[in-house]
């Protein structure tokens, strides 16, 4: 197959963001700025966004064997550059300036090398560009290890913090776990087919039936699927490793990180009619359920914001199956809207937590105690973090309320009636416990009190960027009309 001019333009966000961590990376190794290096990743960043505008006009295109270029990659690459670039700002703002305070002689700031955190926030954001345009397995395969590998580092990259240590060491071994049934299970496939292609498997499996081998193989590829995306019952790390990870990492993790694994899960659905099964379905919606209880029942039981966020988002991805199991009419849709609202609202929670624990000191300020009568301290940073929790429960005029009507709507078409009963359910409990944040944050001051934003921090980047988001969760909730004409866009090519 000739390489033209438009492969390349297919391809230009995927190379301006390698091309960015190669700078990144010479200027680390030339001279150790950590203001440099952020803004050397931001212009990098937004430059790889800016590329999408030609990218547009050459889709829909085949590069690869391994890749292929769409309106529905790109629309996901959007998402996980944009994700990728809130939490490189965020980090800047969590990781400080190394400053001596004078009165005590006490260091502020992050202890250790800044810099390296952007680098591998660059390299695990490429692979996930690698995953949303994969149509192989072995693209699938490479995305998802470039993706995982640097998330290893960056989530015990506080480590003097025992907690972020062995964050970083549960998810490494984790993970390898769930990317050797990844593999086992895509040579089973393999066997059965003599493809790696996902429609030539597709092709393949129609004509010839699936057999047990071809459920094994799906069956496995699955779990480590439902790992990476923390789905139950492969759902354990996610508390720990949140409350484990510098407050921008777990934004990284919850945010870029599970929406491109989804993205090539919802490619690999529609593209292969094999793996839409009946028994897929049925175990897709076992699955569903349980993460959508289990998740909100065990996030009613957390005082710590880290850990609720971490159930939360277990019982957002068991919402979002609901979609993926009617995967006609308004699902590829509903999806769209609902992981563009989640990765908004989750990159304001998050946001808010990395703010409250600058400058650095130990461990980050994720105690629900901690925020008790923040809104008498900081009003506008109290305004934020409400909005988001709203958007979170699904409350009208927010962004989230916007993402699960259409995850309902999609669930009527299909008829899932005990998935959406589910969903009803486990809507009703969250509601409690997103309350309960919110209650929190307007009660009576306690005396004791370790962790506090700064009074200026509504004037820096990342504070800048966190009153976009809730800007935007707002705007969203209320006209929700552009994000819902991109996302009617971005949908799958057959090639």
């Amino acid at each position: 197959m000739p390489f033209t001019l438009d492969h390349l333009i297919a391809l230009l966000p995927l190379l301006v963001t390698s091309a960015t961590a190669i700078v990144v990376m010479l200027a680390i190794a030339w001279k150790r700025n950590h203001t440099l290096t952020f803004v050397l990743s931001v212009i990098g960043l937004n430059l790889a966004l800016l590329s999408l505008i030609p990218t547009l006009e050459v889709l829909p295109l085949q590069v690869t064997p391994l890749l292929a270029v769409d309106h529905f990659a790109a629309f996901y690459m959007a998402l996980v550059l944009v994700a990728t670039l809130a939490c490189v700002t965020l980090s800047h703002a969590y990781l400080g300036e190394a400053t001596v305070d004078s009165s005590t002689s006490e260091k502020k700031g992050y202890p250790g090398n800044r810099e390296e955190l952007y680098l591998l926030m660059l390299l695990s954001a490429a692979g996930g560009l690698v995953l949303v345009s994969a149509q192989h397995l072995a693209g699938l395969f490479i995305g998802l290890e470039l993706l995982s590998v640097p998330v290893y580092g960056l989530v015990a990259y506080a480590f003097f913090n025992k907690r972020s240590l062995e964050a970083g060491i549960k998810y490494m071994v984790l993970s390898a776990a769930g990317s050797a049934f990844l593999l086992f299970g895509m040579a089973l496939l393999y066997a059965e087919s003599g493809s790696l292609g996902f429609a030539q498997i597709g092709a393949s499996l129609a004509a010839n039936g699936s057999g047990l081998l071809v459920q094994i193989g799906i069956g496995m590829m699955l779990v480590g699927l439902a790992f990476k995306l923390s789905l139950v019952p492969f759902h354990l790390w996610t508390p720990d490793v949140y409350e484990g990870a510098p407050a921008p990492v777990a934004a990284f993790l919850a945010t870029a990180s599970k929406v491109a694994v989804f993205a090539v899960l919802l490619r690999l659905y529609q593209i292969s009619p094999a793996m839409a099964g009946g028994w897929l379905n049925e175990l897709l919606t076992v699955i569903a359920i349980a993460s959508i209880l289990f998740g909100n029942l065990l996030a009613l039981l957390q005082s710590n914001l880290k850990r609720l966020l971490g159930y939360s988002s277990i019982a957002h991805f068991g919402y979002l199956l609901i979609a993926l199991v009617a995967s006609k009419g308004l699902a590829v849709e509903a999806i769209g809207v609902y992981l563009a609202t989640y990765v908004l609202t989750s990159l304001g929670a998050f946001g808010v937590i990395t703010l409250m624990s600058t400058p650095y000191k130990g461990r980050d300020c994720d105690a629900l105690y901690e925020y008790r009568g923040l809104f008498w301290r900081r009003p506008y940073l109290t305004a934020v973090l409400t909005v988001m929790m709203l958007s979170l429960a699904g409350i009208p005029l927010t962004a989230g309320f916007i993402g699960k009507f259409y995850v309902i709507a999609a669930g009527v078409q299909a008829q899932l009636w005990w998935l959406l009963g589910a969903l009803v359910l486990g809507s009703a409990i969250a509601v409690f416990y997103y309350l309960r944040v919110v209650v929190t944050l307007f009660l009576s001051e306690p005396n004791l009190r370790r962790h506090d934003a700064p009074f200026n921090w509504g004037q820096r980047a990342g504070g800048i960027v966190l009153l976009l988001i809730a800007l935007l969760a707002f705007a969203l909730g209320v006209y929700p009309q552009p994000l819902l004409e991109l996302v009617q866009q971005a949908g799958l090519a057959a090639f």
